[in-house]
């Protein structure tokens, strides 16, 4: 029987660390710019209309199913689709009207991911099956039914089977994700300039796509706010002609976003807001002599064992200055890390690593190669591509190691190390 509509309350920004702010040139706040020529994009945005589809279609093949098997398990009655909302709180010094926000999932059963990294999702139930897609911790997905210790799940865009052991389920599945659903923005344009503080008088700091949505740090800017986040991270030469009075006026229309531990400012006009749980990522296994993407770095059976060999640790936990795969690493240790396993060394930041390696274009990209991303010239973030215009890489302090989109940032350059 279906369940009530299960209403969120969601709270205030989560804490914020301390990083440097660098300052790039000025320019419009929206882009035109396309994507990096080459890339075949398999990380889409969710769509509600395709789930509601494949829910649709799994309802009827349930109904002509024979239920003979009483030890089968987990399907509701389909009556339609469960949404689930969640009222956003106002931040403890804001009293405006509380406003209701979609999760971003549509299920008739709410299953979330019990794992410590990650749980592979697989094509049939069968431990030997090919592995289609990868859930995170806390995960969510659509739970159609449990058979003989299978789930049969649907998870962003990945369909497939997943051990139900390693699954929470119903009640208990709807109290985790009240506890883990972070506010989300997705860009609603195809690029989108972010900047330095809420103005466009303010620096470009980075571009982002409608690939990947981006998690929310600060929803409700203040002037009082500003005041306290300017004395404590900028200098007067980020200040330099912005005018203040007229950015305090129109804090409320910003909001900060929180990337890869770095902080940037977006305009409200161009973005979407949802509270989230994290979705299941399409595994897509390279493929020998495929450009753009499939191919390996060196040769193809090297670079595929990189991708096999990084993928072990997805989930794993980041860690500011570390440099251990399994208990916790930055951006720059987990790359050495893994290039480092097959015998060859890079240096110990991101910014070195993109001096030491050579330059490759977006049409030449290779599975193994490196994406590094920053702010102006200055690089601060590396990733490893593993094809199908996706990148693996330690992402943050709440996320850990995760599957991103190649354009989740613009890319400052591909590097090969190989």
């Amino acid at each position: 029987m279906r369940k009530d509509i299960v209403k969120f309350l969601a709270a205030g920004a989560a804490a914020i660390s301390c990083v440097a702010i660098p300052v790039s040139g000025k320019g419009a706040v929206l882009t035109e710019e396309k994507p990096l020529a080459g890339f075949t994009l398999s990380l889409e945005k969710y769509c509600n209309a395709r789930i509601a589809d494949i829910v649709e279609e799994e309802r009827r093949d349930r109904e002509t199913e024979e239920t003979g098997n009483t030890q089968e398990q987990g399907s509701t009655a389909a009556t339609g689709r469960k949404k689930t909302t969640i009222k956003a709180n106002s931040s403890p010094n804001n009293t405006e009207t509380e406003e209701e926000f979609k999760l971003n999932l549509v299920y008739d059963r709410l299953g979330v991911a019990n794992v410590h990294n990650y749980l592979n999702v697989r094509k049939a139930p069968d431990e030997n099956s090919k592995i289609v897609g990868k859930m995170t911790r806390n995960s969510g997905c659509n739970v159609y039914k449990i058979r003989k210790g299978w789930a049969k799940i649907v998870s962003g865009k990945v369909n497939g089977w997943v051990k139900a052991e390693y699954l929470i389920t119903d009640k208990k599945a709807e109290e985790r994700a009240r506890r883990v659903a972070t506010l989300r923005a997705t860009v609603s344009t195809e690029t989108l300039n972010v900047r330095t503080l809420p103005s466009i008088q303010s620096s470009i700091y980075d571009q982002i796509s409608a690939d990947e949505d981006y998690r929310v740090a600060e929803e409700n800017l203040t002037e009082e706010w500003l005041k306290r986040y300017i004395a404590k991270y900028c200098s007067k030469k980020d200040l330099r002609g912005i005018d203040l009075e007229r950015m305090y006026k129109d804090a409320s229309n910003w909001v900060m976003l929180k990337i890869d531990e770095e902080r940037m400012f977006v305009s409200k006009d161009f973005i979407d807001f949802s509270y989230n749980l994290n979705r299941a990522v399409t595994i897509q296994q390279p493929s020998a002599g495929s450009s753009s993407g499939s191919s390996g770095s060196g040769s193809s059976q090297a670079s595929s064992s990189i991708v096999d060999y990084a993928m072990q640790f997805l989930g794993n936990k980041y860690v500011w200055g570390g440099t251990s795969l399994t208990n916790g690493a930055d951006c720059s240790g987990f790359v050495m890390r893994i290039y480092e396993h097959f015998g060859y060394y890079l240096p110990r930041t991101s910014r070195a690593q993109a001096a030491a390696t050579k330059s490759v274009s977006s049409s030449e990209v290779q599975v193994g190669d490196l994406f590094f991303y920053g702010t102006g010239s200055t690089v601060n973030h590396v990733a490893l591509y593993i094809g199908g215009g996706q990148i693996i890489h330690a992402s943050n302090s709440r996320d850990g190691i995760k599957i991103s989109s190649a354009y989740y940032r613009q890319p400052l350059k591909i590097g090969r190390v190989m």
